[in-house]
């Protein structure tokens, strides 16, 4: 691979392979697709028979394949969009048909479990890249994608030491051609980072939702009847794929465990000041997390909850 920068009107994969159809490999191939000149040949393939039958009735590839081994064939680029817990068995299937130079890489929101699956199985003439956009909706499905996905949202990147630097350019390029905004993470921290931003509060949503679940049922009518913002939008976390949240669960469980003993903490403080009628100790609370609400909007990571993960 070259370290010198595409030019105008080059591709910057001859052959680029999807695997995984989903929400995120979905709206990935049609934000390829959308730029016109990132890939010669975009080749897809998912183990559901109807999710590779309606990726081809959408247009999404050039070509639809029903083994991972027959999309990556001679591929410069593959990417892993497929729940954590198949990452191991996926690896090691695709690994003898990796051409050299190959550069893989992955969308999960966990990062160190990729590199512990995924790393022994690839031969070494590959580069591995692991990435995760955070970007996304509760929607699944090859249908469910749209090619904005990843418009001025954050692709992190968390390659492990000594990846080659033009490996890391490359995906840079391709991710940043489509809209995202590209940085580099160490894989620990990246997952710790994510049990407070994503993974602990779908915890809650499902918790939340789970308690409705449970409710008398004259009483669980009426919470769904008169869902105010709060609880609507707890339904919206609670309604993401089962699978893949479990995957993360189980793959990210030291910092989700860490987190969650914290904000246990935290909830059991907040617990005593509602009991004991502490309102400045509530307030000063609420004031404060103001503050975070508003480094969110500056920072341009408020988006339309349909888009919002």
């Amino acid at each position: 691979m070259s370290e010198t920068e595409n030019q105008p009107g080059d591709v910057l994969f001859q052959r680029l392979a999807l695997i995984g159809i989903g929400h995120i490999g979905s709206s990935l191939a049609r934000a390829i697709k959308r730029q016109g000149n990132l890939v010669g040949h975009l080749a897809i393939t998912d183990l559901d028979e109807a999710a590779r039958a309606r990726a081809t009735e959408l247009g999404l590839a050039d070509s639809v394949h029903g083994e991972p081994a027959d999309a990556v064939a001679g591929a410069d680029c593959v990417i892993l969009c497929t729940p954590i817990g198949t990452y191991r068995a996926i690896s090691k299937a695709m690994a003898p048909h990796l051409k050299p130079g190959c550069i893989v890489s992955d969308v999960g929101s966990v990062k160190r479990a990729p590199i512990r699956d995924m790393g022994p199985n690839l031969p070494d003439t590959v580069h591995f890249v692991p990435g995760h956009p955070i970007a996304g909706t509760e929607h699944s499905g090859p249908e469910s994608g749209f090619a904005e996905l990843f418009d001025g949202r954050y692709w992190l990147l968390t390659p492990p030491p000594g990846t080659a630097p033009e490996a890391i350019a490359l995906l840079r390029q391709l991710y940043e051609a489509i809209g995202a905004i590209v940085e580099e993470m160490e894989a620990d921290y990246h997952d710790k980072v994510l049990a407070v931003t994503s993974h602990v509060p779908h915890l809650i949503a499902y918790t939340i939702v789970g308690t409705a679940v449970d409710l008398e049922q004259h009483l669980q009518n009426d919470v769904i009847r008169f869902s105010a913002g709060g609880f609507r939008d707890f339904t919206r976390i609670a309604g993401s794929n089962p699978v893949m949240w479990r995957d993360i669960f189980l793959n990210n469980r030291e910092a989700v465990l860490e987190i969650l003993q914290r904000f246990t903490e935290d909830l059991t403080a907040l617990q005593r000041a509602i009991r004991w009628g502490e309102g400045q100790t509530l307030q000063d609370l609420f004031t404060r997390t103001q503050a975070i609400r508003r480094g969110v909007v500056e920072a341009r990571q408020e988006v339309p909850p349909s888009a919002d993960k």
